[in-house]
């Protein structure tokens, strides 16, 4: 009975916050302006990210540098579903694009899923050979990937328009597609960490071999874990690309691998609330500190601009947190977990 009763006030805790999610991304797009909305907008796709990311790095524990690749794939993917054949022939400049390529289009749904798809169906194909390594080693071996992806965009200016990249996307992400995919995506992978793919998960994170002598299948795990935050990487990058309306490779190096990175090992890596809470204060942060690049006036001193003055604070913060939290800010832990904590101290 007292099971029953925790589980009942955890539903009705998580169905809280879900109708909280969903009230916010309504209000936002409601009452804030252009500008503030961008900001949310920006940080609802990098939570996709994040928490797809750390999926396969912080739950299963495979320390991959792959997501510039996916987010790429799945942003070049809905581009070219959404740019019309007119759009398409008008800004390719280096060569003409493939007539299947004109060929192309979608509507915004199915863009992102078919963006989904690829990213997914390319991540299952290459853990066959990514996962015969481990460590370091899978770390470089993705890494590369992610340059290959980037090498490839250039030289495919019929399919990509090289270095210029593709401009004139419609601008189809406003919050309630971003904001109701990152629930989604939220809920899908919290879901899959509660089931007994994720306890397998962490037993390949904490043991591979001892998990693999206990019978489970470590490279069905690993790959259902690629897989799966491949698929949301790639939906993702349409989101992104549909809000910048326009791309090009020079979007996806391996600073954006190395973001993404920055923000599941703040938040802790293995939990989703810290990956959440981890986006929010890096993506969000960085916005409202701008004002340390701009002239100030402290108590009547005017201080001339320094710009780079706010990744120098930035920084500091960093090195702080992670000095007093080295799990980052949630650790392992989820937000159920805080709860629980406070009920066994009373």
């Amino acid at each position: 009975m007292i099971n029953d009763s925790i589980f009942t006030k955890q539903r009705i805790i998580n169905l809280g916050i879900i109708i909280t999610a969903i009230w916010f991304t309504w209000f936002a797009q409601q009452v804030f302006d252009e500008y503030t909305v961008r900001i949310i907008n920006n940080v609802a796709i990098f939570i996709i990210l994040a928490v797809s990311y750390n999926l396969i790095n912080g739950v299963t524990g495979q320390f991959s540098l792959e997501p510039n690749g996916f987010v790429a794939i799945g942003a070049y993917v809905t581009a070219i579903l959404l740019v019309d054949s007119e759009g398409m022939l008008y800004q390719y400049d280096i060569e003409d694009p493939y007539p299947w390529i004109l060929a192309l289009q979608s509507n915004f749904f199915w863009a992102l899923i078919l963006s989904g798809i690829i990213s997914a169906l390319l991540a299952l194909s290459l853990s066959f050979p990514v996962f015969r390594v481990r460590g370091d080693y899978l770390a470089i071996v993705t890494l590369g990937f992610g340059f290959i992806i980037r090498i490839l965009a250039i030289n495919s200016p019929e399919i990509t328009n090289g270095s210029l990249g593709i401009n004139d996307i419609p601008q189809f992400s406003n919050l309630y597609w971003t904001g109701g995919t990152a629930i989604f995506t939220v809920l899908a992978i919290l879901n899959i960490i509660y089931s007994k793919y994720g306890r397998a998960m962490k037993a390949v994170r904490d043991d591979e071999d001892a998990a693999s002598a206990m019978g489970i299948n470590t490279f069905k795990i690993k790959t259902l874990a690629f897989t799966t935050s491949a698929f949301f990487e790639g939906v993702g990058g349409g989101l992104l690309a549909a809000l910048l309306t326009s791309i090009s490779p020079d979007l996806f190096t391996f600073f954006f691998t190395f973001q993404l990175l920055i923000i599941i090992v703040i938040g802790g890596l293995g939990s989703t609330t810290g990956a959440i809470i981890g986006t929010v204060m890096v993506m969000a942060g960085l916005e409202w500190m701008r004002f340390l690049d701009e002239p100030i006036n402290f108590m009547g001193i005017q201080t001339d601009g320094l710009p780079g003055m706010r990744m120098v604070v930035f920084s500091l913060i960093l090195i702080i947190v992670m000095l007093f939290a080295r799990e980052g800010l949630m650790g392992k832990k989820e937000l159920k977990d805080l709860f629980k904590k406070k009920k066994a101290n009373k």
